[in-house]
């Protein structure tokens, strides 16, 4: 009897050490940053300062190949889970998490490589991106979520439906992505604007995308860097502004899944596996619209938001117009 209950407290005690141990990883974000953030504009109704912004945290989770990644979360209620595009982070979702805390559990995940995660030099695969968000979920005992992707955040969700179907999905929304980013040789014209391709030399984009070196629109059709770098809106003036005063990205790092993300086509995952309320948003600058529309009329009981120019209609137009952004999303998860 003795021992018996000597090994149960023993029990209670590594069971308080863990529930300790998992507590000590939620941190405010302010903490975790070190330092307190004024936003360059001021906008009614948004926080002023980071620390405005009291409920938002910056926690971490270690995946089954030992890679330590960080999400970012804020809110309470039905989980709503983000999944970055490429080079991206949490920070740059600011805004929309203050909008969305207020009526869901905002969950933004650093994929590795990214933002405030750590940088390994394996794992550079958008199936293994999906793997870690499967862990995420499972670290955090969800079982089901709405989901949103956002350019090669929404790889990574077509992915995790190949891998794992949508039995863990409400709603699913998906911003600006092609259904494949090259576009093969072999492909007629509608072939290629249906997948939304717009490259013709995966090398060459990868090198414009980590370099800065822009080449011709014969080899690379895209508006992004001109569009990523207009600061025509104030509110993604304030986003960019807090992710590069905390966020240090790598592009050695962050260029290691380029390859893998350029070359797959989704297409086939698209149209056959998803099976869920689909919400696809974009704008008259995509660089992908002919593959918005594809997606919009292979998926069923889908809907498709493509926002105009006075909409900030670009591929960061969540980014630029959240206001629109999170009530057209609230919209759409609330029917």
């Amino acid at each position: 009897m003795h021992a018996s209950l000597h090994r149960a407290a023993r029990g209670l005690t590594l069971a308080l050490a863990i529930l300790a141990a998992g507590a000590a990883s939620a941190a405010p974000a302010i903490s975790v940053l070190g330092k307190d953030f004024t936003f360059p504009n001021r906008i009614d109704g948004m926080p002023a300062k980071l620390s405005d912004f009291k409920d938002l945290q910056i926690n971490h989770f270690t995946t089954s190949d030992g890679v330590r990644l960080a999400y970012w979360e804020a809110g309470k209620g039905k989980p709503l889970i983000f999944t970055p595009g490429w080079s991206a982070n949490g920070a740059e979702y600011l805004n929309v998490m203050y909008l969305l805390s207020k009526k869901y559990r905002v969950i933004v995940l650093d994929p590795r490589n990214q933002g405030l995660s750590q940088q390994v030099d394996y794992g550079g695969h958008i199936s293994r991106f999906a793997v870690d968000l499967k862990e995420l979920n499972d670290h955090l005992g969800i079982k089901k979520a709405d989901y949103v992707g956002w350019s090669m955040g929404a790889s990574v969700l077509w992915s995790y439906i190949e891998l794992f179907g949508t039995k863990s999905i409400n709603k699913v929304a998906f911003i600006d992505e092609a259904p494949s980013i090259y576009s093969h040789a072999d492909w007629t014209e509608k072939e290629r604007v249906d997948a939304g391709a717009m490259t013709s030399d995966v090398e060459r984009m990868i090198e414009s995308f980590t370099t800065g070196k822009m080449p011709s629109t014969m080899i690379v059709n895209s508006q992004a860097f001109q569009r990523a770098g207009l600061m025509d809106s104030p509110y993604y003036e304030n986003s960019e502004a807090f992710a590069k005063a905390f966020i240090k990205t790598n592009m050695t790092a962050t260029g290691r899944v380029m390859f893998d993300h350029f070359t797959n086509d989704w297409r086939d995952v698209i149209a056959k596996r998803i099976d869920v309320p689909t919400a696809i948003f974009t704008g008259v600058y995509s660089d992908s619209a002919g593959g918005q529309r594809w997606i919009h009329a292979v998926v069923p009981n889908s809907e498709l938001h493509v926002y105009t120019a006075q909409e900030q209609g670009d591929h960061f137009l969540a980014f630029k117009n959240p206001l629109k952004f999170t009530a057209d999303l609230d919209a759409f998860l609330k029917k």
